[in-house]
């Protein structure tokens, strides 16, 4: 004997419908409400998580004294900032001759943080473009860089007087970003 067993509740039928649309649009807002808050943020803005914590520690060889080394322990006391290029990097180019102008300025020293490039390409760059760097040291196989949590370059990083990072610029300089974000806090730190 076969026997069906028949619902004599009429709101079963509506509920397992119900279920079956909410959940899916249901998800859907959601996916929705992350690419909206995703129109409102600058991609170059991209958190951190060295921010507020102490640089990598590090000690490479300088670019145009290769016998010499330049440390994180050497920068202690002083707020500086760090600069990753390459002489490959096409948007080094592009911000190249802001860092040249901070460089006249001497406002606050700038390492270079030759990454992934060979010495020699790195030198003859500097020497075609302008060096702005206080030092430029040569992090060849991009271990220093990994540390630093670069994703590409060229980034900038502020770093204070006890060698805490305090800020990223991810991607070229820019005279904005200079004028209302890096130097004012560089000029804020100096003074502390």
């Amino acid at each position: 004997m076969n026997q069906t067993t028949v619902s004599t509740n009429p709101a079963q039928p509506r509920k397992t419908s119900m279920l079956r649309w909410s959940l899916p649009l249901a998800v859907f807002a959601i996916i929705v409400a992350f690419l909206f808050v995703g129109l409102f943020r600058d991609p170059r803005e991209v958190p951190s998580p060295l921010i507020g914590k102490p640089a990598p520690s590090f000690s490479l060889a300088e670019l145009h004294k290769p016998d010499q080394r330049l440390t994180s322990a050497d920068m202690r006391g002083q707020v500086w900032l760090l600069n990753v290029w390459a002489s490959w990097c096409v948007s080094c180019r592009e911000e190249h001759p802001l860092l040249v102008a901070l460089a006249k300025a001497n406002v606050v020293p700038v390492i270079g943080l030759a990454y992934k490039d060979d010495p020699a390409d790195g030198r003859k760059w500097l020497a075609s473009n302008g060096d702005p760097y206080t030092t430029s040291i040569v992090d060849r196989d991009g271990r220093v860089g990994i540390d630093f949590g670069v994703y590409g370059v060229p980034e900038t990083f502020v770093i204070d007087k006890s060698g805490i990072i305090r800020y990223k610029q991810i991607g070229p300089l820019t005279a904005d970003a200079l004028d209302t974000t890096i130097l004012p806090l560089v000029r804020k730190l100096q003074q502390s």
